[in-house]
This record gives structure tokens, C-alpha cells and sequence, in this order.
């Protein structure tokens, strides 16, 4: 059989959703810090085990969630997910007490974590090999575009307001209904009934047993540690160790969104020429550059430098990561794939958690070199598991083409 035909109208809805997603989720969530330290009055410890506690719930949820999608369809596991960050949302604007605050601020955390696997599973089930990438690289751009614009968003209503919590919950209930009147593929009888020949634990242990897929976590969780939390390390660095670094810090987080928004298209086209490990490849180098850049710099132009290195590095990083996890997939265990790579979210984690102990203890001399080190390990580790051949062969159960929406 061969390779399907991508589905525009699909994965355009996917894009715009993906920023939906995102400007709600930043509206609301970029500012639980300052609810929970204004409004229930918590210490900073407290906030910082809250606030991750949920994260590590949704990476060891995702994967479970991803093999149920195999089984019972993207479209599923994606609508209810979603209606669950709505009711999840809601529930954090309404609440009253800090137990009923944070137990919806958990839920969330889960939901989200769900989501965006299953999503970007859903994007390789509908789109040609060929333009995966492209449609990859535009979700990513349309989620930073949410960044951008949901905070804003959160100021201007007030932050932490009930009304932006009710407000996400009905974009995401919005999203719910609208993917119901999505078109896809059709149903694919005969992959679907191999599929539900394997049990759901099975079909995860299958995927957490391929040696390259526990490369590719292992890499992504180093990275993701790297630059998924960047700005909960070095604002502190700077407010710390640099004068005027509040105001320097304030342009870095600019100059970091005006990069990944005018350089994606040109990181795709390099993808695309160089091919994703290379790239990955590329893009580890420079954001250990960027680290290296922010341990050596002494003011606003070594630090916008800097960046600028650091930013064209993630953007690399983040679209080559998923074209390699969906290369190592197929139509049938994609779901469980991206949500066992969803495991790599502990590095949100692990990056804020190990680098502000390190920063504390030894300075940031040493939490920038370990950063580095760790964006060089983890392109050892992506290069490492694209050189082993996984036991079987890789449509040892199905084809790797087809679609469905089983």
C-alpha cells in the first residue's frame, strides 16, 4: 500500500489548534505562581512542588493514553481530553480553597501533558511522509505564536482571573465539539483488527521495549531539560549576578520569540535539506554554544547574542525530535510511540529543578556548562539509537502506511 495523501483541511485544524490551545493555556497558566502565592498565600517551595506535580503525573499518563488512542481512535482520546481541560479550567477559576485550586490545576496539567502527544500522532496519521515536517514545524510555530499572545492576553484581563479560567475552558470545549465535524480518514478494517489483537499494556511494553525509542526518550528528556524551562534558570542568573538583568531578561524573552518566529521556516528548510539527525545534530551544538554564551556574557548584547544562538537551536531540536520518533513508528503504534516519547517532559522538570540547585550551590558558571554538556549528551544519545536496528523488523505487525481513525 502506499503512502496516503495528506489531509489539509485536518491538519490546518490542527495547527490553529494547537495555537488555541496554547494562547489559552498561556493566559491562564503563566501566572499560577502569582495565584497561588497572592491569592492562597503559598511559600515558594510549596508553589514549585504544586506546579510540577502535575507535569510528572501527565509524563507517566501520556503513554498509556497514546496506546488507548491506537485502539479506540485519535478523535476519541482527543475530544475527551479536551473536555477535560475545559472542566479542569473552569474548576481552577471557580475554586475556593487551595485543595479544590490545585486538584484542578493537576487535572490540567494532565490533560495537557495527554494532549500533545495524541496530536501530533493524529498529524502523522493524516498527513504524506513528505510533508509531515512541514505540518510539524508550522504546529510548533503556531504554538510559540500562542505564547506570545497569551500572556498578553492574561495582563490585560487581569491576571489570574476567573473570567480567563472560564474563558480557556470554553476554547477548549469549542475545540471539543468542532473536532467532531472533522473530516478523516476512514476507518482501515484490517489494520484495526491487527490492532486490537494486542493488549493495551502490550502494545505500550512493545513500545517502551524498542532500544530506539529509549534512546530517543533519553535524548529528548536531556534537551527538553535544556531548553524547555530556560526561563526559570536564568532569570534568576540574571536578576542574581547581572546588573540590570530583570530589564535584560524582559528583552532575552523577546528576542527568543521574535527568533523562533521569523527563523522556523528557515529551520525547516534546513531540516529538510540535511535531514533530522543532522539537524538535531546542528542544533545541539548551538544551544550548548548558547549556554556557553550566557556563562561568558556581561551585558545586554552578549546576552541577545546568545539567545539568538540558543533559540536557533531548539528550533532545530524540537520539529527534528518528532519527524525521528515518527520515523521509528508506524500507522498502528504511533499513538503509543509519541506518548512513550512524552515521557522526555520530566526534563521540564528535572531542567528548573537541577539547574536552580545548581545555580544555588556552585554558581552559574557550572549550571551553564552542565546545561551544555547535557544538549552534547543528548545528541550522543539521538545518534546512538538511529544506529541500532530494533529487534523484528519495523512493520513486523502492520504496514507502515495506511490511515485510519479507528
Amino acid at each position: 500500500m502506499g503512502d496516503k495523501k495528506t489531509n489539509p483541511h485536518a491538519a490546518v485544524f490542527l495547527v490553529i489548534g494547537a495555537g488555541l490551545v496554547t494562547i489559552a493555556r498561556a493566559m491562564t497558566l503563566s501566572f499560577l505562581a502569582i495565584k497561588l502565592q497572592e491569592t492562597f498565600g503559598l511559600g515558594p517551595a510549596m508553589i514549585g512542588f504544586l506546579l510540577g506535580l502535575g507535569p510528572l503525573i501527565g509524563a507517566v499518563t501520556a503513554p498509556l493514553a497514546g496506546s488507548i488512542s491506537d485502539r479506540v481512535g485519535r478523535r476519541v482520546v482527543l475530544s475527551l481530553t479536551l473536555v477535560w481541560m475545559a472542566f479542569a479550567m473552569i474548576g481552577m477559576g471557580l475554586a475556593e480553597t487551595v485543595f479544590a485550586f490545585c486538584l484542578a490545576q493537576s487535572a490540567a496539567s494532565v490533560a495537557i501533558s495527554i494532549y500533545g502527544p495524541i496530536s501530533r500522532a493524529l498529524m502523522s496519521d493524516i498527513c504524506a511522509k513528505p510533508e509531515r515536517l512541514k505540518y510539524f514545524s508550522w504546529r510548533y510555530t503556531a504554538s510559540n505564536v500562542g505564547w506570545a499572545i497569551g500572556p498578553l492576553i492574561g495582563v490585560l484581563a487581569g491576571i489570574a482571573s476567573t473570567g480567563l479560567f472560564i474563558t480557556a475552558g470554553t476554547v477548549y470545549a469549542a475545540l471539543a465539539i468542532a473536532l467532531q465535524f472533522l473530516k478523516l480518514p476512514p476507518r482501515q478494517h484490517a489494520d484495526c483488527r491487527a490492532s486490537e489483537q494486542a493488549s493495551l499494556i502490550k502494545s505500550l511494553v512493545a513500545a517502551m521495549s524498542d532500544p530506539q525509542l529509549i534512546y530517543f526518550v533519553g535524548a529528548s528528556t536531556l534537551l527538553i531539560a535544556v531548553y524547555g524551562q530556560w526561563t526559570s534558570t536564568l532569570a534568576p542568573y540574571l536578576t542574581q549576578s547581572i546588573a540590570g538583568g530583570a530589564e535584560i531578561f524582559a528583552y532575552l524573552v523577546s528576542i527568543n520569540g521574535v527568533v523562533v518566529l521569523t527563523g522556523n521556516p528557515i529551520a525547516r528548510r534546513f531540516i529538510e535539506s540535511a535531514g533530522p539527525l543532522r539537524a538535531l545534530w546542528v542544533g545541539c551544538v548551538l544551544l550548548g554554544f548558547g549556554q556557553v554564551g550566557f556563562m561568558v556574557s556581561t551585558g545586554l548584547p552578549e546576552f541577545a547574542l546568545s539567545m539568538v544562538v540558543f533559540t536557533a537551536g531548539e528550533i532545530l531540536v524540537v520539529p527534528s525530535e518528532y519527524t525521528l520518533v515518527d520515523r521509528i513508528s508506524n500507522v498502528q503504534n504511533r499513538g503509543s510511540y509519541f506518548g512513550a516519547h512524552s515521557l522526555s517532559t520530566v526534563g521540564g522538570f528535572l531542567g528548573p529543578t537541577v539547574g536552580g540547585v545548581t545555580l544555588g550551590i556552585f554558581g552559574g558558571p557550572a549550571m551553564f556548562l552542565m546545561f551544555a554538556g547535557s544538549a552534547a549528551f543528548g545528541a550522543l544519545l539521538f545518534i546512538l539509537g538511529t544506529q541500532i536496528q530494533p529487534p523484528g523488523a519495523k512493520g513486523r505487525n502492520v504496514s507502515r502506511s495506511g490511515t485510519h481513525d479507528c
